[in-house]
Order: C-alpha cells, then structure tokens, then sequence
C-alpha cells in the first residue's frame, strides 16, 4: 500500500501538463502504482475541463494559428495510460521500469552499496537516473542542491523522516539532508528525478562530489 504521495500541486501541474517531461514521467510512474492520485488526477482533468467550457471563444490570428501547428511534433505531456499504445521513447521506458526490467541498462558504480543508471528523457533541465542500494546498503548523507523526486520501484529505504516502500513518492529541497538506508530483506532500486547533482556532506565522500554531475537530457 502506497503511503506517500505527491504534493496537491504537483498534481494540478501533472493534470494540466504543465510538468518539465523528467518530473512528468515520476509522476506518471506513481500513478501506475496509487489508485487515490489517479482518481485525483482524473477529478482535476473534469475541474478543468468544465471551467474551459465556460470560458469565452476568443478570435485568434494567423500567427497563433502556425505557432500550434509548429508544435504538432513536440513531446507531448506524459499520461498515464497504461493500456494505451504508444510507440514514443518513455512510456515504454516507463513500463519496462514499472515491471522491474532493468535488463541492458548501464549501472555506474558510485560507492560499494551504491550504483547508479542515467536514463534519457530529452529533458534539458532535469536529471532522470535509477539508484540501486545494495540490502541494508546507504547512500552517504547527502544534500540535493535542489529539488529531488524520488519514487521507490522495488525494495525500500529508510532515512531520518521515515520508511518507505514501493510506489511511494518522496520529494526533497536543496535544503534537506538524510541518509538513505535499504531494508534488509532485499536491494531497493529508486527513480530519482533531480535539477542539481546531490553533495555528499562528510568529510570521507566529499571527494565523490566533482564526479556528481547533473545527467541531463
């Protein structure tokens, strides 16, 4: 049972499709697992829905008219939509991560319990990796310079807040500092979405920190 989600906002921002495509996709990945943020998610697409009926038509020009059709072959905002076909790049990627395929994926070795796989999305902005923690393994105590989600696929953690477990959604400012711990029982693998290279505090990991950078794109 899932028992941490994302905040209301992030929600309306996800609803409206108004998330960068990184934030998007781990959001999308936590609906797959949590019926109460879908249900949520679908009462916010009827709000709005209902509140752009009533809005007035407004007449609009020949340039705004091109600039939508310019952008018939951007990305579109991610759904969740698992029974949907989709032949773009992510929602496969997603379901194959939803699934626990991590088959081919390229793991780079950060510190003995801890590897970590850099996937792409196309998002310039944002950083969309898996970290695996080997059992009973920690991730050294850390800060994010800036705003980390992170949802829990398989396994769990602990830290300082509390525990967590699959398709639970955690998120984290540049501000916060903890050290994540895997249950025992089993490896915990994480997805984590990030717009800054977390930073190791102790003195004995901060070597670490150069080689930390932001995996964008």
């Amino acid at each position: 049972m899932v028992h941490h989600h994302p905040p209301t906002e992030f929600l309306m921002e996800y609803a409206a499709g108004a998330l960068p495509v990184a934030q998007s996709a781990c959001v999308a990945a936590h609906l797959s697992y949590c019926q109460r943020c879908r249900q949520m998610v679908e009462r916010l697409e009827d709000i709005g829905g209902a509140h752009f009926e009533r809005l007035d038509p407004q007449p609009v020009g020949d340039s705004l008219l091109e600039r939508v059709l310019s952008r018939l072959d951007d990305p579109q905002p991610l759904r969740y939509a698992p029974s949907e076909a989709s032949d773009t790049r992510l929602p496969g990627l997603l379901d194959r991560l939803i699934n626990g395929d991590y088959a081919d994926l390229v793991w780079k070795r950060v510190t003995q319990s801890l590897s970590v796989s850099y996937l792409k999305t196309g998002d310039p902005n944002h950083e969309f990796a898996l970290y695996r923690i080997a059992e009973g393994g920690r991730i050294p105590e850390h800060t994010h310079g800036g705003r980390e989600m992170t949802l829990v696929l398989h396994g769990g953690f602990a830290d300082e807040s509390g525990e967590y477990h699959q398709g639970d959604f955690i998120v984290r400012e540049g501000w916060d500092k903890h050290t994540p711990v895997a249950l025992e029982g089993e490896e915990c693998i994480c997805l984590a979405v990030m717009d800054a290279p977390l930073q190791f505090t102790r003195l004995r990991h901060r070597w670490l920190n150069p080689l930390l950078k932001l995996h964008a794109g």
